[in-house]
């Protein structure tokens, strides 16, 4: 059994992406009044009392004066000042989490695990009354009836202070972490680098729920033996195969004389030792590929791509072989080591997890590969191994948001698909060099990509900047690393060794040093390093790393640079915590798959936070910055544009630093914070001296309660005598509105004075902000169904909002504002700030903010299992331009066989402003562009109760659906509609009839001129089975077009065939094949035809009888009457009262 006390939480400071993270110190306030949470009503267990106020005492889990609920009994208690029933404050208050038995639980998708837990006083009893509890699980999902569906997470009603949960497994095997906390105001906790941001003591102190913390695992499931395929050999005429691929049907170049084909296809899986094998081959086409020949890293189509997802059962699929090639072979086990991870060897689609630990930071890479993979476990050491054989041109590009979702255009077009990792980071405003905080967004349940334009287009709007009333005004990064097409093909190579001290997932300490090498020919990168991560208990940590890189230059030179890192954090007792660090880039160090840093930039300091009385804190750091080497140039050249390197031109000489001295106290004033530090920076810039110069400021802050859920809070910057360069006097107010649990509404006001380098600005946002720990649950989809349409994942495409609060039951809400009142692109430590539209390589630091407002409202309605709605509407007015972004969707049953769905969306470019010297202008918008626009509407026939019928109607509307910038130098614009039905019939088991008619009608605008086409689809099939071994099938199709430009085309195929199954698995046809096509803009005409032979065998077994499924034994089964027996029953019953 697991448990946790607030003050005692062992602090997670080093998040996934290998940044610093501050602790969260809860325990150095004990606020000296009485609190309780309106949903511990008359909680009866005994109480502290302050002999001094005679008021309840206790140390909160929150900080002082930000109590929200609790501080209103507190407040009633105060002005009674008489005796009270006993209620435990919530560090009185604990929670237990623990597996009921067995902590292992087999991934396979269906098997579960129980979990068992109880909240408890400070006397160890169980608390009595009704309470809700959130659950939340780094994998698998919750089964059962959740209490709350509108709030995140899985919540569940505690009864007698005990509460149960079963979590289903998925398919993986890890180590999986499951949270059970109670929820007070929550707010994200606050993942800074230690003193990275300029802010106060007040900023380090973070809201907390109560919570606990448990850790199963998922094992290699060694399932039964499976396999299932099918091998085929045809002989006939070449180019006639109408059942094959459609691109090799009649083509010119494959026409005349005898084809002999033989392809397989093989999938199989099952136990061999200890070891599970999956394996796929395909010798026709790669295992990802679809039919639309799309063929993706890991496989799976977006949301944005299916041709109508309401048109199902509710099942899900996941692909258990992806595979960019015609192989995939895993073979995979439980590691024998308690904890650790699993041993495999594999060839196949992959991610490099194992290369981005959480003590990594300048060696780590996140990237989506194929090639062979391989982890094995020789005790505590960990061995990691890779190759990637076919990566094309990576790259790395940072995009400004400008406040809505899309479309976001990046620096090149036809990408890889599959091959992008997408993360959106915040560091401070005109301080770059360190992310404060990082979060990775994925493909579907995060936004929609465009590979052939190379666009993004988000769920949500996003704000381009984060005003915390009590901290560092932040602004945020779209960082998207890929693979392009045009780019220079490589190879990769690595390697890693972890020793690991522990393998507990709360007190995680290892040792690790790893090599990466990817050879681009004559352009070679190599990244070697060591790091090292040992936790030392009660949230003491210490972390250390050094990096090396060489990297080849296009002019053939090549470059080294390192990079280091130490950082330490120590929790002294319950009143004292300290910390201190140490980051070193040198100018040429590269890693361009990690989180963004600032080259030539080392950082160092230290800082010491201590409660000295219970309701004063006072904390005193010190931190030095030096800039050193040249900074970057903007991407504002006109080729550079349209043809960016990975890396940009060297720019103008840096060489300055920071020194920075900070020393505050906060005070618990009743129900409020009030707090006052001294602030004093001295800067030496050795270049230009434009940033020399000491000055010092008072940074006073309150934070006040003024309804249960309303929060005020303030933030004054005051420059004593001369202003510094970067921080002028500066002023935040905001509003906090606890709109539901786990979900709360700011507004946030900033104003500043001029500054040598800054002018004066101002700021205004308005956001929701989702609990951060709620937003990683995984089974956040699940509401987004339909039954008998379509999945979770499905259904949040089509409806559904990823930050959101509930106004009401199933309806929920998104709202956003933001202004920037100038454009800021003022000079920083760094270097200059540039008004482009992206920046390539790690030179974030040139990004700049352009001035506009912009406006966001969504509502979505999921409340009804049968109906799911869903709108959106986004404007932006900026200085580069205007922007509209408007979708509206819904999809729910019209009958009970009977399926709609609706869905409409529209964006325009987000971020395409073209600056450029090379034109001698300012700036060039593409308004020419024109928003792209698409509305689906569909409907689905299918009865659950007679499946002999199904149907499917679909119309598609498109504008500007393949308009990038380079295309606007010619003014081409496009529009496209598509209108198709199908059907298939069975009206027997003997007969089968399938049709499908379909119109694509486009009009195309190129440099004046109009250009009209239409393509008809015509499509029969009927089969017919005059036994159980014997079949006869004819089908045909017919597709024409017709064209304003000439290119008339016309193409006719037809089949027939018979086959005999020898064996059940054995089936020999026998056909004729016949094909036209009339082309006579090109080809002209053409036709063949003739007779084949076919030979099927589908595979259920391999060599020695592995995958062939043993029979089950006979099931009982429950004795069946049929109505006429009931109807005789009833009938002697009556006759026999009748009697009496």
């Amino acid at each position: 059994m697991t448990t946790h006390k607030p003050q005692q939480k062992t602090s997670n400071w080093l998040s996934k992406s290998s940044i610093g993270i501050l602790p969260t110190f809860l325990s150095l306030i004990s606020p000296s009044l009485a609190s309780t949470p309106e949903n511990f009503p008359n909680i009866n267990t005994s109480q502290a009392e302050d002999p001094q106020e005679g008021l309840l005492t206790g140390e909160l889990g929150v900080p002082a004066g930000d109590q929200g609920e609790w501080g209103f009994l507190t407040e009633k208690i105060a002005q009674n000042n008489s005796p009270s029933p006993s209620i435990p404050t919530p560090n009185q208050i604990r929670i237990e989490i623990a597996p009921q038995a067995d902590p292992k639980v087999a991934a396979d998708g269906r098997s579960t695990i129980k979990l068992t837990g109880q909240i408890t006083d400070q006397n160890s009893q169980p608390i009595l009354e009704d309470q809700i509890i959130t659950l939340t699980t780094s994998a698998g999902k919750f089964i059962g009836a959740d209490y709350n569906k509108d709030q995140g997470g899985f919540q569940i009603l505690v009864k007698g202070g005990e509460f149960s949960a079963t979590l289903q497994s998925d398919i993986k095997p890890q180590q999986v972490r499951i949270r059970a906390a109670l929820e007070q105001n929550i707010t994200p906790i606050n993942e800074a680098f230690p003193q990275s941001t300029d802010t106060s003591l007040r900023d380090k102190l973070s809201e907390n729920p109560i919570e606990a913390y448990t850790q199963i695992e998922f094992t290699t499931y060694l399932r039964p033996s499976l396999t299932t395929g099918i091998i085929n050999l045809r002989i006939g005429p070449r180019g006639t195969n109408y059942w094959g691929s459609y691109r090799d049907y009649l083509d010119p170049d494959r026409l005349g004389g005898t084809q002999v084909d033989f392809s397989a296809q093989v999938f199989a899986t099952g136990k061999v030792g200890d070891w599970l094998f999956t394996g796929a081959y395909n010798s026709q086409r790669p295992l990802n590929q679809d039919c639309e020949q799309r063929n993706r890293l890991f496989g799976g189509v977006q949301f944005c791509e299916q041709q109508y997802p309401v048109y199902g059962d509710s099942s899900t699929s996941i692909a258990t072989a992806p595979s960019i090639d015609s192989v995939y072979a895993r073979f995979e086990r439980s590691s024998k080591v308690p904890g650790a991870e699993p041993d495999y060897l594999m060839w196949g689609d992959y991610d490099t997890k194992e290369f981005n630990r959480t003590s990594q930071l300048y060696t780590a890479t996140a990237r989506q590969l194929h090639g062979f993979k391989a982890n094995y476990n020789f005790g505590q050491l960990q061995v990691t191994g890779l190759y990637a054989n076919n990566i094309e041109g990576f790259q790395r590009d940072t995009i400004v948001p400008n406040g809505v979702s899309g479309n976001y255009f990046l620096s090149k077009r036809l990408l890889v698909a599959g091959s992008e990792t997408v993360y959106l980071e915040s560091e401070e405003i005109n301080r770059p060099g360190t992310v404060l905080a990082r979060q990775q967004l994925f493909r579907g349940s995060d936004y929609e990509i465009d590979y052939d334009r190379g666009t993004l287009l988000f769920r949500r709007p996003i704000l381009a900047t984060e005003l915390n009333p009590f901290g560092a005004t932040l602004t945020r990064r779209i960082v998207v690393t890929y693979q392009n097409e045009g780019g220079q093909d490589s190879q990769l190579y690595g390697g890693r060794l972890q020793y690991n001290l522990t393998n507990d997932l709360a007190s995680k300490s290892f040792v690790g040093a790893s090599y990466l090498l990817e050879d681009q020919g004559a352009q070679d990168w190599r990244l070697f390093g060591a790091d090292f991560l040992v936790s030392l208990g009660n949230g003491s940590q210490i972390v250390g790393e050094y990096a090396r890189s060489n990297s080849g230059l296009l002019n053939g030179f090549n470059v080294n640079g390192s990079a280091y890192r130490l950082e330490a954090v120590g929790n002294l007792g319950r009143n004292l915590v300290t910390q201190a660090y140490y980051r070193a880039v040198e100018p040429n160090f590269a890693n361009n798959s990690t989180v963004s840093f600032a080259p030539g930039q080392t950082r160092y300091g230290a800082s010491l936070l201590a409660k000295v009385t219970p309701t004063t804190s006072v904390s005193v750091a010190y931190d030095q910055e030096e800039n050193y080497g040249t900074s970057a140039t903007g991407v504002t050249d006109f080729f550079d544009l349209f043809d960016p390197q990975p890396q940009t031109r060297p720019g103008q000489t840096v060489n300055n630093t920071l020194k920075t001295f900070r020393a505050g106290i906060l005070q618990q004033l009743g129900l409020a914070d009030v707090s006052l530090e001294y602030v004093n920076r001295a800067r030496s810039d050795r270049v230009s001296n434009s940033l020399s110069g000491e000055a010092s400021q008072l940074v006073s802050r309150l934070k006040l309660p003024i309804t249960k859920s309303l929060t005020f809070q303030g933030q004054n910057e005051l420059n004593l005598g001369g202003s510094d360069p970067l921080y002028p006097n500066r002023t935040t107010l905001g509003l906090d509105w606890q709109a539901y649990p786990g979900v709360k509404l700011r507004l946030a006001h900033q104003f500043f004075d001029d500054s040598s380098l800054v002018p004066g600005n101002s700021l205004t946002t308005l956001e929701t902000i989702l609990d951060r720990k709620l937003s990683e649950d995984t089974s956040l989809t699940g509401r987004y169904a339909v039954l008998s349409a379509f999945n979770g994942l499905q259904g949040q495409g089509a409806v559904g909002l990823s930050h959101r609060w509930a106004v009401a039951p199933g309806l929920r809400v998104n709202v956003g504002y933001e202004y920037v009142f100038k454009n800021i692109f003022n000079g920083t430590a760094q270097g200059s700030q540039f008004g482009q539209y992206y920046a390539v390589g790690q030179t974030a630091s040139t990004l700049g903010l352009f001035s506009g407002a912009v406006y966001s409202l969504g509502l979505e309605y999921t409340d009804n299992p049968n109906f799911q709605a869903s709108t959106r509407f986004e404007y932006r007015d900026g200085d580069e331009g205007n922007n509209l972004v408007i979708t509206a969707s819904a999809a729910g049953k019209v009958s009970r066989a009977l399926t709609a769905l609706v869905r409409y969306q529209q964006a325009g470019e987000a971020n395409v402003f073209l600056p450029t010297s090379s034109l001698d202008v300012s700036g060039v918008r593409f308004q020419q562009l024109g928003d792209t626009a698409n509305l689906k509407i569909g409907l689905a026939y299918r009865d659950p109760n007679d499946d002999r019928l199904n149907a499917l109607l679909k119309y598609e509307w498109r504008q500007n659906f393949d308009s990038i910038p380079e295309a606007q130098l010619s003014g081409a614009t496009a529009t496209g509609s598509v209108f198709s039905a199908e059907a298939i019939y069975a009206p027997s088991w003997r007969w089968e009839f399938y049709g499908k008619y379909a119109l694509r009608n486009g009009v195309t605008f190129l440099a004046g001129d109009r250009y009209d086409a239409s393509v008809n689809l015509a499509q029969l099939r009927a089969t017919y089975r005059l036994g159980y071994r014997t079949d006869l099938a004819v089908e045909g199709r017919w597709i024409g077009q017709v064209s304003n430009g000439g290119t008339d085309y016309q193409e006719l195929g037809l089949a027939l065939e018979g086959g005999y199954y020898l064996t059940p698995d054995l089936r020999v046809g026998l056909g004729y094949g016949f094909g036209g096509v009339d082309d006579r803009d090109f080809s002209g005409y053409r036709s063949a035809g003739g007779f084949y032979l076919n030979i099927s065998l589908k595979l259920n077994e391999l060599l020695g009888g592995f995958g062939l499924q043993k029979p089950s034994p006979p099931q009982q089964r429950e004795s069946l009457v049929s109505d006429s027996s009931q109807r005789q029953l009833i009938n002697l019953l009556r006759q026999s009262l009748a009697r009496r």
